[in-house]
């Protein structure tokens, strides 16, 4: 019965959501999803007027509903340019939730989400793991940008190539701190996220050692856990709650006055989704989200906006580094102008505009492996605007992006490294 009413509080809510569509079609320009197939059902608006009969449609075609509402980035591109204001990202994770909450989460995710990422100590036992042995089935690729290939793993994963597992994950290093304010009179709090633990420690490590040489004090608990968004995403609500939880839980031991991430995708779904995907908590849950999320800020920002450095004169021999703009740091957040302030913080580069900077790179998280073919062809229109620019490294603030690009770059051979603006920041310090 509490199921059933969930089911039908968000199956309201979206309905609510659903009515400020004017069906414009301004979305149609900016859908990457749209300039690959030209379907209308590929597009917002589409997708909006099928959610419009949701109840009966879920009864009548369920899968069908599924399959168009899953074949989106969660880019947001669609919500940043709406003249009506309509909230798409809010309105297509509700959708799923009340899809996946219907017809049940399937063996395979359920397994994932519930049985390991749900249990961040398991999860991180089962990946340091798996990391002893990743070499045993993949063999190097490119050895400026670190990637991989695997023939072993192509039936599940394709031809892309890996960045796999570190072989030290940035909680084993770090497994806890709480350092007081320095010079800078700030103490801030630091959520890596998953990729930037597991795969990209380096990113996490460059992060502290900028924070540390401005004298900025730091608390960084244990226990961390997915922001939950690879759970959202696919429609588990349940899963997503507990992460949610997890986290407010360790982060309330701590005092701060921000909390850091260096993944745009994290810094989204902590700010924005966090208090919209929180009616179904209790009141005190739902305080804690809001007080929490207004904390939520991307580490570009906070050193470019709080600390308030100057970027130098670059060097005449200055390396061109070209920027990538992650979706969920421009169009979600509004940052765009602080990565680039990052990077001239390091006289050694000089920014080099790619274009459509701000275009999607084809990740989307899972729709990497639902809708691979897609997400490659738009992953290669972003590796084509890279290489035009000669830019010798390209960087973004998102290690989600990090992993579609670097898997572009080394399917074509190119030689650019891919790097976070905090990277290239740290090398000067």
């Amino acid at each position: 019965m509490s199921d059933m009413k969930e089911l039908l509080r968000m199956l309201g809510e979206l309905d609510d959501q659903l009515v400020s569509c004017m069906r414009c079609g301004m979305c149609q320009a900016v859908c990457p999803i749209y300039g690959q197939t030209g379907r209308e059902t590929d597009v917002a608006r589409g997708k909006i007027a099928l959610l419009e009969g949701l109840a009966h449609e879920m009864v009548k075609d369920p899968a069908g509903v599924q399959d168009k509402v899953t074949r989106c980035l969660l880019c947001g591109s669609c919500q940043a340019n709406c003249p009506s204001g309509v909230k798409g990202l809010d309105i297509f994770l509700k959708a799923r939730a009340i899809l996946t909450a219907y017809m049940g989460l399937p063996t395979v995710k359920k397994l994932i989400f519930r049985g390991m990422l749900t249990k961040p100590g398991l999860f991180n036992n089962l990946l340091s793991f798996a990391s002893k042995f990743q070499g045993l089935f993949t063999t190097p690729a490119n050895d400026i940008i670190g990637s991989s290939c695997s023939k072993f793993l192509e039936p599940v994963l394709g031809d892309r190539h890996l960045m796999l597992l570190a072989k030290t994950p940035l909680h084993k290093d770090v497994p806890s701190l709480d350092t007081p304010a320095g010079k800078s009179g700030l103490k801030v709090a630091f959520f890596p996220g998953c990729l930037a633990d597991k795969i990209f420690p380096r990113v996490g490590h460059a992060v502290l050692k900028v924070l540390n040489h401005h004298g900025v004090g730091v608390f960084m608990p244990a226990g961390q856990a997915c922001c939950g968004i690879p759970a959202l995403s696919s429609g588990d609500k349940e899963s997503y709650d507990k992460l949610v939880r997890a986290n407010l839980a360790v982060f309330a031991k701590g005092k701060f006055d921000a909390l850091l991430t260096p993944c745009a995708t994290c810094t989204s779904t902590m700010k924005k989704i966090w208090p919209t995907m929180a009616q179904g908590m209790s009141p005190a849950e739902q305080e804690a989200v809001r007080e929490l999320s207004a904390k939520v800020m991307d580490v570009n920002a906070f050193v470019i906006d709080k600390l308030g450095l100057t970027p130098p004169k670059a060097n005449d021999d200055a390396i061109a580094v070209t920027v990538h703009d992650p979706c969920h740091l421009k169009k979600s957040l509004g940052v765009s102008a602080q990565p680039r302030a990052v990077l001239s913080l390091n006289p050694r580069y000089k920014v080099a505009e790619m274009a459509a900077s701000d275009a999607c790179c084809g990740c989307g998280g899972s729709f990497t492996l639902t809708h691979a073919d897609m997400s490659a062809r738009i992953g290669q229109q972003k590796r084509d605007n890279i290489k035009n620019t000669g830019a010798q490294v390209v960087a973004m603030g998102c290690p989600a992006c990090m992993l579609q690009i670097s898997d572009m770059l080394s399917r074509n051979g190119d030689r650019v490294s891919v790097k976070h603006p905090m990277e290239i920041y740290a090398e000067g310090l």
